[in-house]
């Protein structure tokens, strides 16, 4: 009969390392919810349009009538229609710039904090605050 052989494993310090860690991070995207941006890349290069949702654990966005993709969908009730229906699929967030408010140009964006505290979004071209749109 085999005997039971236990490892002493140092637990405390790999709880927070494992997958859970990985699941956990986030990566800091440049635009937000209701932004208008300007793709830069890709095959809808020059292309405008609104940022519909944002995804922070994978750094990517999806714009409105950009990427759009086909997609089989299947009835789930019976009074929906199964076809294929058209969506904009979600693409790395490098690949927009963000339009000023001033010029319509797209431009980097500079961080800085205002007199009250809060952080404002500032474009690197014309100087000028860029607001949240929430």
């Amino acid at each position: 009969m085999r005997k039971n052989v236990y490892y002493k494993t140092d637990r405390g310090q790999r709880l927070g390392a494992g997958r859970h860690a990985l699941k956990a991070s986030r990566e800091v995207i440049h635009v937000t919810k209701g932004d208008t941006v300007r793709v830069m890349r890709g095959d809808d290069k020059g292309k405008e349009g609104k940022v519909l949702q944002v995804y922070p654990k994978t750094g990517r966005i999806k714009v409105e009538g950009i990427n759009i993709v086909k997609k089989h969908r299947k009835a789930r009730t019976a009074e929906e229609t199964s076809g294929i229906i058209e969506m904009a699929a979600p693409f790395h967030a490098s690949n927009v710039m963000l339009l000023d408010s001033k010029t319509g140009k797209p431009t980097r964006v500079r961080n800085r904090l205002d007199k009250d505290g809060t952080k404002e979004r500032i474009g690197v071209k014309s100087g000028e605050v860029i607001p949240r749109a929430r």
